[in-house]
This record gives structure tokens, C-alpha cells and sequence, in this order.
């Protein structure tokens, strides 16, 4: 093992873990309340097979590899991945590739990297997340399954590894921007049947779909802000362009949810710094800097009412 490539792994991890950091507290902001049932099993060790419904784009990974305690790897879409710098960032974040066909007969082939790569990561004690409807539809009810979790699955068996695997059912009250209320349920299946053939495949996806369903629990109560709250109008010309901006890019797409939260990941700790520079060329002291700069975010949030 050379010097590179463990600077380059501890680099990587350093990263990661700035960005979970990141990711949670921007999830804080983005929602106003993520509910989580069975909080005990975001605990698991060991091989870790996560099955999930795909509502909400790369929204879903998001929210629920952030709440496992561990590092969680999980199956993006390969288009993402067409250009190197995309590529090598995209790995760097756990996300393995995986193709469908609408993307090209050529690249096909190339799940088989997918299957093999999230083998090799449940073999080595490492936690998996597939969303088996294989496509994102806004929508919390769930689509058709696709057989490529059963394939891992089969093939991790065949190595007589039987992972633990939980079934994460993600709902959401809109899709539409901040202020959503997040109904996240995760169960583990005490009877995992054993896969080595088409029908089994078929079996299992079955299984799959009549426990996951149960967990799929959308919430009812609709998205609303205090507009009377003087922090609410501080935020919105910033959140209106940022929104606005976003909504175009990704028109007649499921990625508006997602691209919103990643551009407003970024920008407004850009915002807060350039309040910071304003207050300071205009003299404020650093203690009324620093309450300014701890109080705006934490009242943004307060603007979101339940």
C-alpha cells in the first residue's frame, strides 16, 4: 500500500465525513421535520443490505444514508458519471454507477460492475443502498420492482455471506421545495428466502414489495410558513432566484427537490459569509457578527410552521 494511496483514502474520508456533517445540517434546514421509526437499526453492523423506494431522486439517499451511523454506498444513475472529474467526485461519495437502457444499449454492460462492486462491498462488511424500483417517480406510491437487488443478493449468497438487510420506506408531504415533512421507516426482514433462480427473483420481489409498502407512510399534514416572521422575508429573495434558477434547469425532470437542496447546500453558507464581510466593513462587533450569523439560519428554520 503506497503513501499516495493512503493520503488519497484518508482525504477521501475526511471529505466524506465533513460532508455528512454538512449534509445534516442542511437537511435541518431544507425540512421541517423528518420523522424516523426504528432509530435502534440505523445502528447495524456488519453486511448491510438497504432496500428503498425511490420518490425523490438523490433526495432519498441523501436522507437516508445520512441517519446510518456508518458509510453507506448506494446505486446512482450512469449518465452521471459520463465525464472523469464527474466520475472520480461521484465514486468519492459512494456512489456506484449502474445503467439503464434508456441511457444506451453500449453501456449495459457495465452493470455487471455495478453487481460485482456491491458483492464485493457486502462481502467486506459494508452497507448497500438500492432503490429496487430502479427508476424515481414523484410519487410515494411504488413502482414496479426491477430484479437487480435479487441478482446482488444471489450473489452474495453464493458466497454464503447473508447480510442483514432493512426495507427503508421514504415518504414525502411535496416535492416541491423546503419546508417538506419526511415519513422514514426502516424494518429488517427476519426471512430472507434463499435466491438461485428466475423465479426465486420473482418470489423475493414479491416479499419485498408487501413489506415495503407498509412502510411507505405519507404525511398528511401540508407545508406552510409563518409569512408575518421578519426572518422569512430575509430569506426569500435569496430562496425565490436560487428556486426560480433550479426550476428551469430541471423542467419535465424528478431532480428539482434534489438540484434545490445541492445549489442551496452551497450557496447560502456563500450568503452567510457575505454577511459576514458586510458586517465587518461596516464595523459590527464580532460577538454581534457571530449572534447574527447563529441566530439567521436558526429563525429561517422557525419560519416553517407545523
Amino acid at each position: 500500500m503506497t503513501a499516495s494511496f493512503v493520503m488519497r483514502f484518508f482525504y477521501i474520508y475526511r471529505v466524506v465525513q465533513l460532508l455528512k456533517i454538512l449534509i445534516q445540517a442542511g437537511l435541518w434546514l431544507f425540512c421541517n421535520k423528518i420523522h424516523l421509526k426504528n432509530k435502534r437499526l440505523f445502528k447495524t453492523k456488519g453486511p448491510l443490505l438497504i432496500i428503498a423506494n425511490h420518490p425523490n431522486s438523490f433526495l432519498d439517499a441523501l436522507i437516508i444514508g445520512s441517519y446510518y451511523k456508518r458509510r453507506v454506498y448506494f446505486l446512482a444513475r450512469g449518465d452521471a458519471f459520463k465525464k472523469p472529474i464527474h466520475r472520480f467526485l461521484l465514486e468519492s461519495l459512494n456512489m456506484i454507477p449502474v445503467y439503464r437502457l434508456r441511457e444506451g444499449k453500449e453501456f449495459l454492460h457495465l452493470n455487471n460492475y455495478a453487481f460485482s462492486r456491491s458483492i464485493q462491498l457486502l462481502s467486506n462488511g459494508n452497507a448497500v443502498l438500492i432503490f429496487i424500483e430502479g427508476i424515481c417517480v414523484n410519487s410515494n406510491e411504488l413502482q414496479p420492482f426491477k430484479k437487480g437487488t435479487a441478482r446482488i443478493l444471489e450473489g452474495i449468497q453464493k458466497l454464503n455471506i447473508n447480510p442483514t438487510v432493512h426495507l427503508a420506506g421514504i415518504a414525502f408531504n411535496q416535492f416541491r421545495g423546503i419546508g417538506k415533512i419526511v415519513n422514514l421507516v426502516v424494518t429488517e426482514m427476519t426471512t430472507i428466502p434463499k435466491i438461485e433462480n428466475s423465479r426465486d427473483r420473482v418470489l423475493f420481489n414479491q416479499l419485498v414489495f408487501d413489506q415495503l409498502k407498509q412502510n411507505i407512510l405519507t404525511p398528511t399534514t401540508p407545508t406552510r410558513f409563518n409569512k408575518n416572521n421578519l426572518f422569512y422575508h430575509i430569506h426569500l429573495p435569496l430562496y425565490n432566484r436560487i428556486k426560480n434558477f433550479v426550476a428551469q434547469k430541471t423542467k419535465n425532470t424528478v431532480f428539482f427537490d434534489s438540484v434545490l437542496f445541492s445549489v442551496l447546500l452551497f450557496a447560502y453558507p456563500l450568503f452567510l459569509f457575505t454577511l459576514f464581510l458586510f458586517l465587518k466593513l461596516l464595523q459590527f462587533p464580532n460577538t454581534i457578527i457571530l449572534s447574527i450569523l447563529v441566530v439567521l439560519p436558526i429563525m429561517g428554520k422557525r419560519v416553517q410552521e407545523l
